[in-house]
């Protein structure tokens, strides 16, 4: 390393004063700096001829000049131009020559130090002007805490050699500005012919649309054949229409008020406009088809992330055999949102883990520099809305929206550079919010000083137009022209929707990876399906994935866990795991896909599944299920420590693949809580809002074992309480081979609903809780299991349980000897299967039906169920843990005195 280089990667002032301490006393300092300055050859010249230093003093210039240089890189972006309406805040120290040991007088000495920049020796105030330009305009760019020297050096030389600074052909130009000019006219329109209602407007921010339409360019031109887009409500029309194509006719009959054409069989209420997703086929210039899906969003506002992100990794397994260079996702958010909402951080740290990785997402914030009525100063306490991407190490650009052609510039670079490193990039869309948080809101309210600056400020058509015309590359007759032509369709489309009766689905749902399924009606609910599989083929599969290999090392108990289960074989004792993996087993040599995650989930929390062991002596990993037929597409992924950003990415997943057996495991079933706006807003109610099924499975441990509030129940109250019109499936199985059958009836059906199931920790390894073959071979899925132990006539009383407390009624049944006591399961608690509840007020006529739970009386299916069978015939009553605010207690002696309470009670007859 030669001397100079030594000295810029030192810091300046502390150089300075050993030099001074040096000049006064050799010996004042240490020795190797003694001969580093004795050394230093004042004088020479460099490479390019030019004095590198001829005093010592003139070294330290050439230092303070480099240490300018990269002062520039790490904090020009606090100095930029990149707020269209207000003055940024200030810094300190800021980017003055004094800041960097220079003064004026310095302006017109030559540096070396300008290699550094691609200038050569060269003047300072020349090297200042690159930087500047590069560093202090309309961009401002976050990237040296990236702790990868060669993405750094991509970065800055792509933005020295450029400046920063566009350089667009006039074709390029021309489509730029059309792509404004139908953004800003578009806006327009619904505010004139729709007065006062909400369309969540873009206008602030238009340069969304040119520059999401020159991402779709540029990644196709980079090899991208799909793009997943998610994004909140505002400006979402506008993406709508002027990237994804939708047509303007559908989109003002929404605002006239037109209903969608739907079965009447098929409960549908839709959603409004600005909240409905779509997908669409359009062609790039280079004549590449291309893809593109906007995934549907409630006013969640970031709850979309997640989702986007499972439908991006679900394609990339599905369709791109893992090649995640052919597809990204995009996330729109707002500054507010980003800044705020916890979703954003889970859904950032899943970026770079294996189960969920898609490749680098490109993030988009419309930076309208306040939320609702709140301001930017009190919605974060972070510099930027952005500093999130902080943690995956992701560069930002913040950029003036005002530039149109600066953001397409940046946000070409963002492209680029997801593809060659395959991580996130942050693109700061700074810009403004011209009316309220909705078009009936005044925002003169909260921010009557920023208001008068946006009053008079013209929008970012107008700046654009004037800017080319001053370049000379349009007259304003071809602007005027371009914006007539655009309102002129606009108003042909209005006047045609206004005649339209009804709305066509432009998009339907049973197309693609959907083709050959389709909505459920009523009268599928009741069927059975065809889950059972043959002995031959269970007993082989059995064998196969439970006999670990001979030459890896296993831990001794991992050994005896694959024994016994082998030893189930020929005891004909199937236990819960068995039931759960042979049914992966089962569906994976019918060539679906089965991938689980959660937390914990290969191991299991209650450490029964096993589905991934790891040997003794090492790291490695044994995935048994891979051995067996269509094993390598069997996919079980620990999750991080979240439960709202995985079940949405999992729900996303699922949406994009139904022949996937597509599971998310809580931890213990309090915890999905932690989800619950993914279960209100997508799972329960997607297909009633936007016609988008789902079969994704929720596997929630459940079951009162005196472990505590937190440990005990899934808040199956919750789901009950989400369904109507046969939306969701809620199960709270018993037996192995009803759960083995339960999940392949997920797949084994012509439609898709989700599936909540309360699973159980204790009776994980009950040894009453097992199933014999035939149960798996010759039987479905039982919704209802009566009692085989009873004689109807002599039934004075009828138990209807679910779950786990079965286990505990039957001992007590045996144990005494009872026989008019029946205790009947009840394996699906919805849809109720109402014909099978007939069938047993028919058979036991002359019993009370009591519902058992162990759950508390206002908790559990109880309220679910008292309501829909109020005024019923069936008259029933309840025995449950009396009512509770929290859903256990924490001392086991208590737990077990209302358990015991509970028993008894039910026998009492």
């Amino acid at each position: 390393m030669d001397k100079l280089t030594y000295l810029s990667n030192a810091d300046s002032g502390y150089i300075d004063s050993l030099y001074q301490a040096y000049k006064e006393d050799p010996n004042a300092v240490d020795v190797s700096w003694q001969k580093f300055f004795e050394g230093f050859e004042f004088g020479q010249t460099s490479g390019g001829g030019s004095a590198v230093a001829e005093t010592p003093e003139q070294a330290i210039k050439e230092i303070n000049v480099l240490n300018m240089i990269n002062g520039y890189r790490d904090r020009g972006h606090l100095f930029t131009e990149t707020n269209p309406v207000r003055e940024r805040r200030k810094y300190f120290p800021g980017k003055e020559l004094e800041t960097f040991g220079l003064s004026e007088a310095d302006l017109n000495s030559v540096f070396n130090a300008g290699v550094e920049v691609g200038l050569g020796p060269a003047k300072l105030k020349d090297i200042r002007q690159l930087i500047e330009d590069t560093y202090c305009r309309s961009i401002g760019a976050e990237f040296r805490y990236i702790r990868h020297p060669e993405k750094i050096k991509f970065l800055q030389d792509k933005m020295e050699a450029d400046r920063n600074t566009p350089n667009f052909s006039l074709d390029a130009k021309k489509r730029i500005l059309k792509k404004l000019n139908e953004a800003v006219i578009f806006e327009s329109f619904l505010g004139t012919k729709f007065l006062g209602q909400k369309r969540f407007s873009l206008e602030g921010a238009e340069s969304l649309i040119p520059a999401l339409d020159s991402v779709i360019q540029k990644g196709s031109s980079l090899g991208i054949e799909e793009f997943v887009i998610g994004m909140a409500h505002r400006g979402r029309l506008n993406v709508l229409t002027n990237v994804m194509g939708k047509s303007y006719k559908t989109i003002f009959s929404e605002f006239e008020g037109k209903m969608y054409e739907a079965d009447p069989e098929i409960q549908f209420g839709g959603d409004v406009k600005y909240h409905l997703g779509f997908s669409s086929d359009i062609t790039s210039q280079d004549g590449k088809n291309i893809h593109l899906s906007l995934a549907p969003n409630p006013s969640h506002l970031e709850t979309v992330d997640g989702v986007a992100e499972g439908m991006v990794r679900s394609k990339i397994d599905l369709k791109y055999d893992g090649d995640s260079s052919k597809i990204a996702p995009i996330l729109i958010h707002g500054d507010a949102a980003v800044a705020a909402q916890g979703i954003v951080y889970e859904t950032i740290q899943m970026s770079k883990l294996d189960g969920y990785k898609t490749g680098g997402t490109i993030h988009i914030v419309i930076n309208n520099q306040v939320g609702f009525t709140t301001n930017y100063k009190d919605a974060r306490s972070s510099t930027y809305c952005t500093d999130i991407a902080k943690v995956t190490l992701s560069p930002v650009f913040h950029v003036n929206g005002d530039d149109v052609e600066a953001l397409v510039y940046a946000i070409n670079l963002a492209v680029e550079y997801r593809q060659k490193y395959k991580t996130d990039v942050f693109i700061d869309l700074l810009g403004y919010r011209r009316y309220g948080h909705n078009e009936a809101d005044e925002p003169k309210f909260t921010q009557p000083s920023l208001y008068k600056l946006i009053e008079k400020h013209p929008n970012t058509l107008a700046i654009y137009v004037k800017k080319l015309v001053d370049q000379g590359s349009i007259d304003i007759d071809f602007a005027k022209l371009l914006e007539k032509d655009f309102r002129g369709v606009l108003q042909e489309r209005l006047d045609e929707a206004k005649k339209v009766e009804q709305i066509s689905d432009e998009r339907p749902m049973f197309a693609g990876a959907w083709k050959g399924l389709r909505p459920a009606k009523g009268a599928d609910i009741p069927k059975s399906a065809d889950t059972v599989v043959s002995k031959e083929l269970f007993l082989a599969l059995a064998n196969e994935m439970n006999s670990l290999p001979k030459d890896k090392k296993f831990f001794r108990k991992i050994t005896k866990v694959f024994e016994d289960r082998l030893k189930m074989i020929e005891s004909d004792k199937y236990d819960w795991a068995m039931g759960e993996l042979m049914a992966y087993a089962t569906l994976l040599n019918e060539d679906y896909r089965v991938r689980i995650s959660g937390q914990d989930v290969q191991r299991g929390t209650f450490s029964h599944r096993h589905a991934v062991v790891t040997l003794e002596d090492s790291d490695e990993t044994y995935t048994p299920l891979a051995k067996v037929k269509g094993g390598d597409k069997f996919s079980i992924y620990n999750s991080l420590l979240s439960e709202y950003a995985v079940l949405a990415f999992e729900y996303g997943y699922s949406s994009v693949n139904p022949n996937s057996l597509t599971i998310w495991e809580a931890q213990f079933g309090d915890f999905a809580n932690g989800a619950q706006i993914v279960f209100d807003q997508y799972i329960s109610s997607g297909e009633t809002k936007w016609k988008r099924s789902n079969g994704l499975v929720m596997l929630l441990p459940h079951g009162m074992e005196g472990q505590g509030p937190e440990h005990s129940s899934c808040r199956i109250e919750r789901y009950l309480e989400l369904c109507a019109n046969n939306n969701l499936i809620i199960a709270n199985c018993t037996t192995p081979a009803n759960y083995f059958h339960l999940l392949r009836r997920q797949l084994h059906r012509e439609f898709r609903k989700p599936l909540v199931v309360a699973t159980p920790k204790s009776l994980l390894r009950h040894p009453k809780a097992v199933s014999p073959l035939t149960e798996f071979t010759d039987k479905g899925f039982q919704e209802i299991i009566d009692d085989e132990n009873v004689t109807a006539k002599s039934v004075k009383r009828v138990l209807l349980c679910s779950g786990k407390i079965y286990y505990d009624l039957v001992e007590k049944q045996e144990a005494d000897k009872r026989k008019d006591v029946a205790i009947v399961r009840v394996e699906q608690l919805y849809p109720i299967a109402l014909d099978k509840i007939e069938a047993l007020q028919k058979k036991y006529a002359k019993a009370e039906f009591v519902w058992v739970q162990e759950e508390n009386e206002n908790m559990g299916a109880w309220p679910f169920y008292s309501r829909k069978f109020r005024g019923n015939s069936l008259d029933l009553k309840v025995i449950a843990r009396p009512e509770s605010g929290s859903p256990a207690t924490g001392y086991m002696k208590q737990h077990v005195a209302q358990q015991t309470q509970i028993i008894n009670n039910a026998f009492e007859i």
